[in-house]
């Protein structure tokens, strides 16, 4: 089932027991909190974890102006960007030295694949990212709305887990990387 934004909210508030909303600015407290917090918690939670369904691979644009040091060439990043995984030339995602300033990459390659998290729609999210996203949002939402930082707490502590749970699901859903350039490998010869 896609869910929205106001769906997860909404389920979020049922956790806390508060009441659901039908629009961010309907101008309930409930909506206000909803409406300030949720951006923020997705992508952080977003951010927290190579997500498979968030992970992307891009070719970068070359960006006219050059950095003013380290490296030769600027790139522009992609639209939803979260965060950067790694980055390589292309036909490979790794293997490339690069920086992050501003909103560009900085690297030396001419040509730069840039492996990264990015912000897919509500509707995309499977249904263990939901669940611990709605845990996270009851907990963020229960301070405000609550003023109980016991409950808050408790609420955070089940967050955790289904985050953990999240986590341990999502990462079944692909083979595992082996370890490359071990270093105590390399000199057995």
């Amino acid at each position: 089932m896609a869910l929205t934004a106001l769906e997860l909210c909404s389920r979020a508030l049922l956790r806390l027991g508060a009441q659901t909303i039908a629009s961010f600015d309907e101008g309930t407290g409930e909506a206000e909190v909803a409406a300030g917090l949720y951006e923020g918690v997705r992508d952080a939670l977003l951010s927290s974890h190579p997500w498979s369904f968030a992970t992307g691979q891009s070719t970068l644009p070359r960006l006219s102006a050059t950095p003013t040091a380290d490296f030769r060439y600027a790139f522009q990043l992609p639209t939803g960007f979260l965060r950067a995984l790694s980055a390589g030339a292309p036909g490979s995602g790794r293997g490339l030295e690069y920086r992050l300033l501003e909103d560009r990459l900085h690297c030396d390659a001419e040509q730069v694949t840039l492996t990264y998290i990015f912000r897919p729609a509500e509707s995309a999210f499977p249904g263990f990212f939901a669940s611990a996203l709605v845990a996270r949002l009851s907990a963020e939402f229960c301070i405000p709305l609550t003023e109980s930082t016991t409950r808050a707490q408790m609420l955070f502590g089940q967050a955790e887990t289904e985050l953990r749970q999240a986590r341990r699901a999502d990462s079944q859903q692909a083979t595992p990387r082996a370890i490359q350039g071990f270093p105590l490998i390399q000199a057995r010869g």
